[in-house]
């Protein structure tokens, strides 16, 4: 989708007075929809889920992006502490359990805010995994939200077109190899031959945080 098209699918949805929010995890490919929804309302609140275990890069860059758009930042942190987020080895969950990990400080804070809200605009794409290509510009998530997905056909080079046509920042962590960042004991650096998100969880069966399969329904 084009901006003008999507500024017109966000006006219809505040005309007819949806409540409207976003998320985004501050990666350079983030930048693009959130310069976007700046141009249009800056009102929109847009969720960080503080997991706790972030890069220190991302969330100066979070900071940095925050101040440079004005966006309504809210920080979504974790209900369960990190002292009760072990198994049963004593361990935290990221080494035992990721899938689990991932509910608690992801899933479940994100779940009240879909509680509360009408329209999830959300920045997924279709070249980034089989299961964001099966997804559609709208789609039904939990508690009668709907997922608005209005770069789901963009590229990478879109994504860096658009950039530089605004002169967006990257974020810091790229020009060391990280093209997919998430938390940082599931995060590594690209190989040349990986595709974007096989850097995360890898070595693992996992794919996926739980966003894009637990917080979407069917079509």
């Amino acid at each position: 989708m084009k901006f003008e098209e999507i500024k017109k699918k966000i006006d219809g949805y505040k005309s007819e007075d949806k409540l409207l929010f976003t998320t985004s995890s501050f990666q350079t490919h983030s930048i693009p929809l959130l310069h976007i929804l700046s141009r249009i309302d800056t009102d929109i609140p847009v969720y960080f889920l503080n997991t706790g275990y972030h890069f220190p890069e991302t969330i100066d860059f979070r900071d940095q992006v925050t101040n440079l758009l004005g966006l309504n930042l809210v920080d979504l942190k974790p209900e369960v502490p990190k002292n009760l987020q072990k198994g049963d080895d004593g361990q935290l969950l990221f080494t035992s359990d990721p899938d689990h990990c991932c509910y608690l400080n992801k899933i479940q804070p994100l779940e009240k805010v879909l509680m509360h809200h009408d329209i999830w605009i959300n920045g997924v794409r279709a070249d980034q995994s089989s299961v964001r290509k099966a997804m559609g510009i709208e789609q039904p998530a939990p508690y009668g939200c709907t997922r608005f997905h209005p770069i789901l056909d963009w590229s990478p080079k879109d994504i860096y077109q658009y950039r530089k046509e605004f002169d967006l920042p990257a974020h810091p962590l790229e020009a060391k190899g990280y093209l997919s960042v998430g938390c940082e004991p599931c995060t590594r650096k690209l190989d040349p031959e990986m595709m974007e998100r096989e850097a995360r969880w890898y070595g693992l069966n996992k794919t996926e945080c739980g966003l894009h399969t637990d917080l979407a329904s069917n079509k």
